[in-house]
């Protein structure tokens, strides 16, 4: 159910009644995504906080709840978006965090909006700029998390799927300060992009891989998901799977026991956070040393309008972005 306009000011700052948003009116893709200006501006409940957004990230994640194979996606119309950057202007009853005026980065339905709750929120680090810090929510955990499941070590071989993405730039160099060789697989546009990052190798397909890599960190989905299977080490090879970018894949129990013999790993961030909070806290604590040591360093994504959201995301869909993708209220 959509949030109703405030009724009163939680804070002393004064707020619209209503704002511009991106609206996803059907499960068809994101051509459906339209622009409005009578939003109504949401509240913050108890422990939660509003802020402005400053700017918002345009994920995968968008383009599957526009198509309906988000797993118990938001049914349309629903405010899209999920990932924000902004200020702080109200808080909810009780909320200890981040106090008005702090720049911060979360997690809340209908980011890609003016305005957006979000139930937490940490502050933005030091020097980022708001549009920096997108990706520090996602992208960055997801990645973190995968090859900590993964359990990469040095000297390893990690496999990185969809390379040119965020999440696959940020797999890469966390791969590479785990002192991994790390081959990447990206389109041939995007190969001069990911060597720049420290891939030691750089693929159009896994062709010529068979049981070579000791981590496989697995986005692609579709047709390429066999192939990331047979990547792996028989037996002591780790298969992670955080993505389905190309669509559904399967893969059977005879598959596992005759073909397949690898290690085979789920991760859904928003689970893991449900889920295994003190693993999620260790990702994070584990990011931040990261961003003070220098190793997790910002990066400029490319900004839309918030009016182009559809555009954002329909070039997302044929492949033809690199990197992080931003919309800007």
């Amino acid at each position: 159910m959509p949030r109703q306009a405030a009724t009163r000011e939680p804070t002393a700052l004064s707020l619209p009644a209503t704002m511009r948003a991106l609206r996803q009116s059907s499960l068809n893709g994101p051509q459906d995504l339209s622009l409005i200006t009578d939003a109504p501006v949401p509240s913050p409940r108890r422990g939660e906080v509003l802020i402005r957004v400053t700017a918002a990230g345009v994920n995968f994640a968008d383009l599957s709840k526009a198509h309906g194979t988000f797993f118990h996606g938001p049914q349309p119309p629903y405010l899209a978006g999920f990932e924000a950057v902004g200020e702080v202007v109200a808080l909810g009853e009780g909320a200890t965090g981040p106090q008005p005026g702090t720049l911060v980065f979360g997690v809340g339905d209908g980011a890609f909006a003016e305005y957006v709750v979000l139930p937490t929120a940490t502050p933005v680090p030091p020097g980022w700029s708001a549009e920096q810090a997108l990706g520090l929510a996602v992208n960055w955990p997801t990645a973190l998390a995968a090859l900590k499941l993964g359990r990469v070590a040095a000297g390893e071989t990690v496999l990185v799927q969809a390379a040119a993405g965020a999440t696959g730039q940020a797999a890469v160099r966390l791969a590479k300060h785990h002192g991994a060789t790390v081959i990447a697989v990206a389109s041939p546009a995007k190969h001069d992009t990911v060597r720049a990052l420290g891939a030691d190798e750089v693929l159009d397909s896994l062709d010529h891989l068979a049981g070579e890599v000791d981590v496989v960190l697995e986005s692609a989905g579709g047709a390429t998901f066999a192939a990331g299977l047979a990547a792996a080490k028989r037996v002591t090879g780790r298969v992670v799977v955080y993505g389905l970018a190309g669509g559904e894949a399967a893969v059977t129990n005879w598959e596992l026991v005759y073909q397949h013999q690898v290690q085979l790993i789920g991760l859904n961030l928003g689970v893991l956070i449900q889920s295994a909070p003190q693993l999620f806290g260790e990702v994070m604590g584990e990011l931040f040393a990261l961003i003070g040591a220098g190793v997790v360093v910002p990066a400029n994504p490319t900004v839309y309008d918030l009016a182009h959201g559809a555009k954002a995301l329909a070039e997302l869909e044929a492949r033809a972005t690199v990197g992080k993708l931003a919309l800007r209220p």
